[in-house]
């Protein structure tokens, strides 16, 4: 029996969404969605059902609310605030505020199922993991679905929870992990530049087939709280009919509003200190908080001239000791344009500072603040990124960077219409020094919810039919092979990458296998070190790399584990076969599987190792 509804939730770094589509009542195209409204308390005792759920989740002290303060209409747990409240608290009480859990997710060097946030909070302060917070933003919404719907719940729904482009397997692996440990089992993950497009798609009504046409190529700008997503998707034909292709995406770059709250925090430190005021570590991260809110109520607001914001003095209470502040438009226009936005040329690229030897555990924020830098290193790193699609009109050869025809923005930080004018403007400067006409602007309807109704449009479609975005992985996938050489003083083997898994290779599709023969050492401390290129799109199965540029493969989290012997040799090694495959929610695994010949000397048929690109989770089967 198929599911009734195709469900989409944005798991958003500052708020998530969950919209829906009851797919008995829909036709083709004609895609009516509807948005969950989501109880949560905005206040000790006040629960109200509000479309966004603000993703943060503030750890009380045991003595800091009432009993029945904190309950939800399912109960809850008093010890976990999740939405609207926990972040009001978190104002007042930021040492006990866990916000951007999502960054931490795919942070790849801490153990992002370790009790590691809030980080730096003292010995008496709870903390959870980034895993357990994505687990119960989803398990909120679980519970907020299911009291609206109890004859169908959610973990019977066809559901698309989003994730950045960027995410690499590890991270979507965990996503997905985050999803079945609420019970979802139907689960597909969609990147969010991609549900921002379908949104915009279901919202055209049938009418974007005639607002693009085939030789488009669509840039998305997606913008959130935590990550700057960019994508490239290309209008193709098929038999007559258009098609929507991904041909790219950019890195992982952790910035976006919080870097912009923080900044706005240190503008309005600097206005206090000039008047005597000084504000310590912990002030300042809820004076952060602060302008988080001001900022969001003056982009949404154009009347608004200015907000004012409360951060508790230290030691004194809120109403006795706080110290008052406000925050205004033209110190959030001129913060924000100049300092994330500026003028630049296309041949700039992002700064890289020398960093100190020693550093405190923390984000790997980018290191330039400026989204327009970053945006003119993806264009012009996929100068390319048209040329092997069939059909598809060829990018001038003198062209330095990828001429988009399109713009759709997404993300909260582009409900200011200023930010949007300026990142087209600068664009547009540069298409314009290389004679290419401007790039049109594709109106989105509400980004702050775009992403999660993209997704519910995504989940219906993919079961009913429907425009489908072509794509398949957006990396290249290479596994390090070392050479067999004589010891050298002072000189490692020579490194070769293998290709396991090409560029576009479509999720859930059956497993590939290189053709060669690979020895495997067991029994002793081994690493797997893995690779991927967004730009080595011709690299087939099989392809063993002797030589790359920097800016061609990129080092991935390594696997570090002992493969059983069993009834081998210690340090044997066996001559086994690679295969790869990628599954629906966009995770790598790679088996190696021994040969026959090795099957028989080790007396067992079914010896193998699987394992996946996530360092910390490896599984040894057979032997």
């Amino acid at each position: 029996m198929s599911a009734r509804y195709a469900i989409g939730i944005d798991l958003g770094t500052t708020h998530s969404a969950l919209s829906y589509v009851e797919t008995a009542k829909c036709e083709g195209e004609e895609v009516d969605q509807s948005i969950l409204r989501i109880p949560q308390l905005t206040a000790a005792g006040s629960v109200e059902d509000r479309p966004l759920l603000p993703s943060f989740l503030y750890l009380p002290h045991p003595d800091e609310h009432k009993p029945g303060d904190l309950t939800l209409p399912w109960g809850g747990d008093p010890t976990r605030l999740i939405g609207e409240h926990a972040r009001r608290q978190g104002l007042t009480t930021p040492i006990r505020l866990v916000s951007s859990a999502k960054s931490w997710l795919c942070h790849p060097d801490v153990d992002r199922k370790a009790a590691i946030l809030p980080p730096e909070v003292p010995a008496d302060v709870p903390q959870i993991s980034p895993f357990e917070a994505s687990v119960l933003y989803l398990s909120h919404l679980r519970e907020a679905w299911n009291g609206v719907h109890p004859y169908d719940p959610l973990a019977e729904q066809d559901v698309t929870v989003t994730v950045p482009a960027s995410f690499d397997p590890a991270a979507r692996e965990l996503t997905a992990e985050a999803a079945k440990a609420v019970g979802i089992e139907n689960l597909v993950l969609l990147e969010e530049p991609q549900a921002a497009l379908y949104s915009w798609v279901n919202d055209s009504v049938g009418r974007w087939r005639h607002d693009v046409k085939v030789g488009d190529i669509i840039l998305v700008i997606d913008l959130g709280g935590g990550t700057s997503d960019f994508s490239l998707i290309a209008v193709t034909e098929q038999d007559g009919a258009l098609e929507l292709t991904r041909v790219a995406v950019g890195e992982h770059i952790l910035l976006g509003g919080d870097n912009m709250d923080l900044t706005l925090a240190h503008v309005v430190r600097q206005k206090l200190k000039q008047t005597g005021v000084e504000l310590d570590r912990w002030q300042l991260q809820a004076l952060t908080h602060g302008c988080r809110v001001a900022k969001e109520a003056l982009l949404a607001d154009a009347e608004l001239a200015s907000v004012p914001i409360v951060v508790p003095s230290r030691g004194a209470k809120l109403i006795g000791g706080s110290i008052r502040t406000e925050l205004t438009r033209d110190e959030v226009a001129t913060t924000l344009i100049n300092g994330f936005f500026p003028e630049v040329s296309v041949e700039e690229r992002p700064a890289q500072r020398a960093r100190g030897a020693l550093t405190k555990v923390g984000l790997p924020f980018a290191q330039d603040p400026a989204v327009t830098r970053h945006l003119a290193a993806f264009l012009s790193k996929q100068a390319g990124a048209t040329e092997d699609l069939e059909g598809f009109v060829e990018h001038p050869h003198w062209a330095s960077f990828l001429h988009p025809t399109a713009v759709l923005f997404n993300g909260g930080v582009f409900n200011a219409q200023v930010l949007r004018d300026r990142v087209l403007q600068v664009l547009n400067q540069w298409l314009a020094a290389e004679d290419a006409p401007p790039a049109r602007l594709l109106e989105a309807h509400d980004m702050d919810l775009a992403v999660a109704r993209g997704a519910a449009f995504y989940a219906y479609a993919r079961n009913h039919g429907g425009v489908r975005i072509r794509g398949g992985t957006s990396h290249s996938y290479y596994v390090g092979i070392e050479r067999s050489m004589p010891a050298i003083p002072g000189m490692e083997p020579e490194l070769h990458a293998l290709c396991v898994v090409p560029f576009g290779l479509e999720e859930g599709s059956e497993p590939v296998m290189p053709p060669q023969e690979f020895g495997l050492v067991v029994g002793e401390p081994v690493r797997f070190r893995f690779f991927g290129s967004s730009v080595r799109r011709e690299d087939q199965v099989g392809d063993l790399l002797e030589e790359w540029s920097d800016d061609e493969l990129e080092e991935m989290e390594e696997i570090q584990t002992n493969l059983p012997a069993d009834k081998l040799k210690r340090s044997e090694v066996v001559p086994v076969r690679l295969r790869a495959a990628v599954s629906e929610v966009g995770t790598l695994e790679l088996t190696a599987i021994p040969t026959h010949q090795a099957k028989s000397d080790a007396g067992a048929s079914d010896w193998k190792v699987s394992f996946n690109t996530r360092g910390s989770s490896s599984e040894v089967e057979g032997a």
